[in-house]
């Protein structure tokens, strides 16, 4: 029941942010004009009072393999675009093992994140589409519309037991 609901929260989050896109791109066109008068910019807390966002830390980790929050699984992520890019659909490979380095098969993967500093999730809604043996499974539709700090989110469950992970990402 509660990985159901995380699906759901993950999907709806997916959705409000296909939905903040389409509103700010429709808000660019029709803005245009002004900000062009307007050559002073404002900061997210300007526009968006009493919501502090998060600065991308100096010691951010942006390790590619870690262990899930409770030490439950050790997790890869290996992206199929290099360099990536931005503003281009691509997929990424997930490797799962134990922490004993045995390979997690039939796991159930839900992918989220986003951008903390823009309070933001992804503009696509990625998702595992296939296992592909020895622990191994491949998401697709991964989708960076911006440069900065981005997060992705993994939460796995296996043989009975779930661990969540959060991989730090910084786009040129």
């Amino acid at each position: 029941m509660a990985r159901q609901y995380l699906r759901l929260l993950l999907v709806l989050l997916g959705l409000l942010s296909l939905a903040l896109v389409a509103c700010d791109s429709a808000k660019e066109d029709d803005t245009e004009d002004e900000s062009q008068n307007n050559m002073e910019m404002e900061s997210d807390e300007d526009q968006m009072p009493g919501m502090a966002m998060p600065e991308t830390p100096d010691d951010l980790d942006t390790s590619t393999s870690l262990e899930t929050d409770n030490g439950v699984f050790a997790v890869t992520v290996s992206p199929e675009l290099d360099p990536l890019a931005i503003n281009e659909i691509h997929s990424w490979i997930i490797h799962v093992e134990t922490p004993n380095g045995e390979p997690v098969e039939q796991a159930e993967i839900v992918v989220g994140g986003g951008m903390p500093e823009h309070n933001h999730g992804f503009p696509t809604v990625p998702e595992v589409t296939q296992e592909q043996g020895g622990g191994d499974y491949r998401i697709e539709g991964v989708k960076f519309n911006m440069s900065g700090w981005w997060e992705l989110m993994l939460t796995i469950d296996a043989d009975g037991e779930s661990d969540s992970v959060t991989f730090n990402l910084i786009l040129p």
